[in-house]
């Protein structure tokens, strides 16, 4: 019994300390378990996080010297590096594959060595390029423009040259951000793009004319505040993404359209000077996509189908079977949503995404809306009194609005709100009884967040070494 006791004793001890002799053999390895995996899944993981981290952690240990100089991915994002840092790293990289290249620069004297940098990156034949570039007098080198290994592109703040020829032939998607284009040097990058399949385009200035009809493999577009251009052509795109700053803007030939997001930003009141033309705008975006059967809404697009209604301009009838829409739940809205639910007589689907959005200023609507009582126009007939601002939103305006929905649309099948919003939790259960309805709350997820998420996911299998090297001076030894 004595034997038996002291044996116990001895297991109970032994797994307090975790196991005695793992421990020791551990310790007299000196080898941990992550530096034990191979180098390729190392170097996956020091891809997801800054250049200047990974370089870190070639102070831990002998194994872990070399191993960031073969990583797939090299990430510059910070205006305080210096040019020799930059060019010393580069020295040091050894892989002859480049997955993924970033670059953010708003530093002048970057601007002599930038043309070395990207012939660096694009003669390790870089799949996802992407450049930031904040610089006075520097423009992209020809060599740039000819490619056969980029896939994805995202260029910011970078003008394109009208006299360069472009031949990214395998590039798929591009991106081009509070760039200057002309119209002349836009279709150079249509037709040197044949396999593009994705184009966003935001904040760019200088061209007015969009011709898709040539890219036949073009399926997405994104077209975000763009204050010069006037018509799109646009035959085989599938997929629309329109948020509009400046009028007019018309989309052509959308006989391949499947899925539209339509919106205006309110950026100034720039844009309610000319509140007739915006109006006759929405209204021919809405007669141009009236075919499409999946839609989503931004809130400043439905305060001004709002006005559509309350003014009784004719509005046409729509095709769409899954509605989206993204925005608070206030008054300036409702009139735009009853109208949109009563002119869909297909809707099977309303998915409810809450979005922040600024309210039309109320003397643009005193304004417009002249002889009217404004009283009488935000009121529903059930005498429902909404709210002026979706930050005072209570769960009888949500109520209220469900109600109106089930009301308007009777063919609808599924309706999904957002869960986030304990409201809409509180008042599913009050609401009348309807077996042909499904209401669930589903949850808002932002891309950013998700993706961030699962990168934190992996990092976190890597803490222990992160809190040694973040806070660790480093300089390039040879």
């Amino acid at each position: 019994m004595a034997d038996e006791s002291a044996t116990a004793a001895r297991r109970v001890r032994s797994h307090r300390n975790g196991g005695g002799r793992f421990r020791r053999r551990e310790k007299k390895g000196g080898v941990d378990s992550i530096s034990c995996l191979p180098d390729v899944i190392l170097q996956h993981i020091l891809s997801f996080i800054p250049t200047k981290f990974a370089i870190r952690t070639s102070l831990l240990s002998k194994r872990w010297r070399h191993v960031w100089c073969d990583t797939p991915s090299l990430y510059f994002d910070s205006s305080k590096l210096e040019a020799a840092w930059i060019n010393k790293t580069l020295a040091h990289y050894t892989a002859l594959k480049m997955m993924h290249f970033h670059l953010y620069s708003s530093r002048q004297s970057h601007v002599s060595h930038m043309d070395k940098w990207i012939e660096f990156v694009m003669s390790r034949h870089v799949e996802n390029l992407s450049l930031k570039l904040w610089l006075d007098e520097y423009t992209l080198p020809d060599f740039f423009y000819i490619s056969s290994s980029i896939k994805q592109l995202t260029l910011e703040y970078c003008d394109m040259i009208d006299r360069c020829s472009v031949a990214w032939t395998s590039l798929k998607n591009l991106s081009l951000l509070s760039c200057n284009l002309s119209d002349e040097s836009m279709a150079k990058i249509l037709s040197g793009c044949p396999i593009l399949e994705s184009l966003t385009l935001s904040k760019c200035d200088g061209f007015r004319f969009l011709d898709l009809s040539e890219s036949v493999r073009l399926k997405t577009l994104v077209v975000d505040r763009n204050r010069c251009v006037k018509q799109i052509v646009a035959p085989h795109i599938h997929c629309l993404k329109l948020i509009n700053s400046q009028l007019p803007c018309t989309v052509t030939d959308t006989s391949s359209l499947t899925e539209a997001h339509l919106d205006i930003p309110f950026n100034s009141d720039e844009i309610f000077y000319n509140i007739d033309h915006v109006l006759a705008m929405v209204l021919k975006m809405i007669e141009d996509l009236q075919h499409v059967e999946k839609l989503t809404f931004g809130g400043h697009f439905l305060q001004i189908l709002s006005l559509v209604e309350l003014c009784g301009v004719p509005f046409p009838m729509l095709k769409v079977k899954a509605l989206t829409l993204e925005t608070m739940i206030f008054r300036y809205v409702i009139p735009g949503i009853k109208r949109v639910l009563q002119n869909s007589p297909d809707l099977k689907k309303l998915t409810v995404h809450t979005s922040y959005c600024h309210n039309i200023p109320g003397e643009h609507l005193d304004k417009y809306l002249k002889g009217l009582n404004p009283a009488k126009c935000w009121r529903s007939i059930d005498g429902v009194r909404w709210n002026k601002s979706g930050r005072d939103v209570e769960s009888k305006h949500l109520a209220s609005f469900v109600e109106l929905v089930l009301k308007n649309r009777k063919t609808l099948e599924k309706m999904f709100l957002p869960s986030e919003d304990v409201c809409f939790k509180e008042i599913v259960p009050t609401l009348s009884h309807n077996d042909k309805v499904s209401i669930a709350c589903l949850l808002t997820l932002v891309s950013g967040e998700l993706s961030w998420g699962l990168v934190s996911s992996l990092i976190g299998h890597f803490t222990s070494i992160l809190i040694y090297i973040l806070n660790a001076d480093f300089s390039l030894s040879n």
